[in-house]
């Protein structure tokens, strides 16, 4: 192709439009959904008991916080659900009003899109690919100082899958208490972390006000659509101001449903958490043996590689790829990657060796 098109991890419908495709026929390495879809517990309670909607949400979802406050062994007055952690990343952003932010990048677009609005400065802290993405806490603290107000990290990390250890969140949380500087941490990822105490930040509510970790159902529990997020801060203060601000019931009463038996599905976290583990492992291993590709070390349910094959770009890849049906995601719209990346979430076994087949063709 002479055009240059880019595409959203999950942007589907314009795949199809450009290369004569159906959508039943692309196996979504872009979009980091968990394969296995939607618990097969979860639906058929969900089926069962649709007169919900036949009712108001509970206002204070309590039901729903109560489950949630189990899964993450935090209290359930910590917690504030919403429709999806877009509302919340919105709401967050609203109510702290930030002047100067520095985000941890590359990552995901809508905090800057959300920033935008607020008239906050934006800058990015830059990961680098010669630490393997790996973040310099020391350096982090130094860019840090008496400059910002508000940190957005990602963790683990949407595109690098780098991930910062709890030990040094708790580092850069206690830094920016003193520095009154806020951090917003989206945990959208951690519960695919090989360990996830490890990784998540969610303990660290309990000791530092300056904080709030924001989690949602889309990529682990593969329910996108649902718009179910929530947001964990042990500043009541602040939570009750962001709850003012929300729409009543912006989570309907199926979604407040449906998280309390995503959530309390263990069969089911079991069954993922076996699948991405053992596949994460084998892909990478697999990768060593390419040369063409250079990958990274992996903390969520997708890989970043790097291109080493001089004139091969991650356009080409992408499209030798779509064209057998596997739809990777190009990085070229990431800010702060130099240089030719793709990334694909871990799939089902066989459509995994088929991806690694082409790749290795290439």
């Amino acid at each position: 192709m002479s055009a240059k098109i880019e595409f959203h991890g999950s942007d589907i419908e314009k795949v199809c439009e450009i290369y004569g495709l159906r959508r039943e026929d692309i196996i979504m390495f872009g979009a980091n959904v968990n394969p296995l879809g939607l618990s097969e517990h979860v639906k058929e309670q969900l089926a069962g008991r649709l007169d919900v909607l036949s009712s108001y949400p509970d206002r204070d979802y309590a039901s729903l916080r109560s489950t949630i406050s189990e899964y993450c062994n935090i209290p359930a007055e910590f917690i504030l659900p919403g429709n999806g952690s877009s509302e919340l990343i919105a709401l967050l952003i609203q109510e702290r009003n930030p002047k100067h932010t520095l985000i941890l990048g590359p990552t995901y677009s809508e905090y800057s899109r959300e920033l935008s609005f607020s008239g906050s400065t934006q800058e990015y802290y830059h990961l680098r690919e010669e630490d393997n993405f790996v973040l310099d806490v020391d350096d982090l603290c130094r860019t840090l100082e008496e400059k910002y107000d508000f940190l957005i990290l990602c963790n683990p990390n949407n595109p690098t899958s780098s991930a910062i250890k709890v030990n040094d969140l708790r580092r850069i949380i206690s830094f920016c208490n003193e520095q009154n500087i806020f951090v917003m941490i989206d945990e959208t990822y951690v519960e695919f972390a090989p360990d996830i105490n490890e990784i998540t930040a969610v303990s660290l509510t309990r000791e530092f006000q300056n904080l709030m970790v924001l989690r949602g159902v889309s990529k682990f529990y593969a329910a996108p659509g649902m718009r179910l997020g929530y947001g964990i801060t042990g500043n009541l203060e602040f939570l009750k101001k962001m709850k003012e601000k929300q729409v009543p019931w912006s989570l309907n009463s199926l979604g407040a449903l449906a998280g309390e038996l995503m959530l309390q599905d263990k069969t089911y976290i079991r069954q993922t958490r076996d699948l991405i583990l053992s596949e994460r492992t084998r892909l990478l291993q697999a990768l060593e043996e390419i040369p063409t590709y250079k990958a990274y070390p992996t903390y969520a349910n997708f890989l970043l590689l790097k291109i080493q094959k001089p004139g091969l770009t991650s356009q080409d890849v992408f499209d030798t790829c779509i064209r057998q049906g596997l739809m990777i995601r190009d990085c070229t719209s990431f800010e702060c990657l130099e240089g030719e990346y793709i990334r694909f979430c871990i799939m089902h076994p066989q459509d995994n060796t088929r991806l690694l087949h082409v790749l290795e063709s290439l």
